[in-house]
């Protein structure tokens, strides 16, 4: 792809922090606290919110800044895990067992829109519906299979939209119709982050940054001492919450987490400004965007209207923003012809986290408390675990939450290192191309 793609003043940073950066706090941790929360991500700060609310002293600490990981990083779109719905639970669990999961993770709409309302987060929300293109004809038939199993989760309406109708919800002509889904919304990640982060704040919480949690240990007496870069912690509770972060190149605190957690980079590029008619005109409703694909798209316009933000795994291995954007620009061009020429001004990737039964799961492994597994769409799933698992750790859930001390499976000689991803992500790209073909 030749240079021009990227606009005189390209950024490879997220276009979200042009007005949400996640901010620089002073602060030390302390040397004991009641509960320690390892991560500042949504899942991190739902669950301090929820157990300061509850009462409990909570310190959230965080290698990086709060909310720099993939909470101020994702696409923005706000859904209630349209993906578990739209796997084989009824095969693999049972009918009982598969809805208790599907309303559980439905859940997870309401609570999202209810906790923006609630503590006054300014982030551009908005309920938008989401519509899912088919990539093939026989993709579409699989969505119209669960079209009703989703519309039943989320309580809101679902309607399958046939090719001749696509253009009512999106400006082009690349797909095999797809489904429309209202229960989905939009909203400026970064926005959200700082909002949720001064809502914890506001109720108690102690938020540190540039604290890396080395070692956990138990103490003999009860309790935990985190080993961290900047001295020890005893905590009486560690809830961790990292998510895609939870094993880098230094290493990992909870090693039995991190070999049930896939991570995996996602990748965003952002337009420069365009006529808003145009975008208006790709975007009809200013809807979200995703596709059937096994290496998916999803976009979405700006929430000013006035840009196209395009993702996807552009690159299964760990590679930096500006080699993968001209592969996003390539796959926007093929489905928005009238985007060539307009111009990238950031590109940015984060790390989402994926499980091997693809579920979400909160539980309790050897006294530390864990919330992970979004499959990719944890904005609202993130929030609402947090605040499952405070419950939890509180002794104040009145009612059994399915996501709760599932089996979670890791696989034979696995770390955390996903060192087998280009592999997979060659084969998977392999088998969309031939689904196309064959279409």
């Amino acid at each position: 792809m030749p240079a021009p793609i990227f606009h005189p003043d390209f950024a490879a940073r997220p276009y979200w922090w042009e007005e949400a950066e996640p901010p620089q706090r002073e602060g030390h941790p302390p040397g004991q606290t009641e509960v320690a929360i390892i991560g500042g991500g949504y899942a991190g700060l739902s669950a301090a919110l929820t157990l300061r609310r509850l009462g409990r002293e909570v310190t959230v600490l965080d290698a990086e800044r709060i909310g720099w990981g993939a909470s101020s990083r994702n696409g923005g779109m706000v859904s209630g895990g349209l993906k578990v719905a739209r796997g084989p639970l009824v095969a693999r669990f049972g009918e009982e067992r598969a809805r208790a999961i599907m309303a559980a993770c439905g859940a997870s709409f309401p609570f999202i829109e209810e906790t923006i309302a609630r503590e006054g987060i300014a982030c551009d929300y908005v309920r938008c519906g989401r519509f899912v293109a088919a990539w093939t004809p026989r993709h579409y038939r699989q969505l119209e299979a669960t079209a009703p199993r989703i519309a039943e989760m989320s309580g809101l309406p679902t309607a399958m939209i046939p090719p001749s109708r696509q253009r009512e919800f999106l400006g082009s002509d690349h797909y095999h119709g797809g489904m429309y889904a209202a229960a989905t919304g939009s909203l400026h990640p970064g926005k959200y982050a700082r909002g949720l982060a001064a809502a914890a704040e506001r109720a108690g919480a102690r938020l540190v940054d540039g604290v890396r949690v080395e070692r956990i240990t138990p103490l003999p007496s009860g309790g935990f001492r985190l080993e961290t870069s900047r001295g020890a912690v005893l905590a009486g509770q560690v809830l961790t919450t990292t998510n895609g972060y939870t094993r880098d190149a230094a290493g990992t605190p909870n090693p039995w987490l991190a070999r049930r957690l896939i991570p995996l980079a996602s990748y965003i590029i952002a337009t420069e400004e365009c006529d808003p008619a145009l975008v208006a005109r790709l975007f009809p409703g200013h809807r979200m965007i995703s596709d059937t694909k096994r290496v998916l798209n999803y976009f979405r316009p700006s929430p000013d209207g006035r840009r196209v933000l395009w993702g996807g795994r552009a690159s299964f291995a760990q590679e930096s923003p500006e080699a993968a954007a001209p592969r996003l620009y390539r796959m926007m061009c093929d489905v928005f012809p009238e985007l060539a020429g307009v111009r990238i001004t950031h590109a940015w990737c984060g790390q989402v986290a994926f499980t091997f039964d693809q579920l979400p799961h909160i539980g309790l492994k050897d006294g530390i408390f864990y919330a992970a597994g979004c499959q990719g769409s944890g904005v609202a799933m993130a929030t609402w675990l947090g605040h499952q698992v405070a419950l939890k750790m509180a002794g104040a859930a009145n009612a059994p939450f399915a996501l709760d001390d599932l089996p979670f499976p890791t696989r034979p000689f696995y770390n955390g290192n996903p060192w087998f991803l280009p592999l997979v992500g060659n084969w998977y790209r392999l088998c969309d191309r031939i689904d196309r073909a064959v279409a």
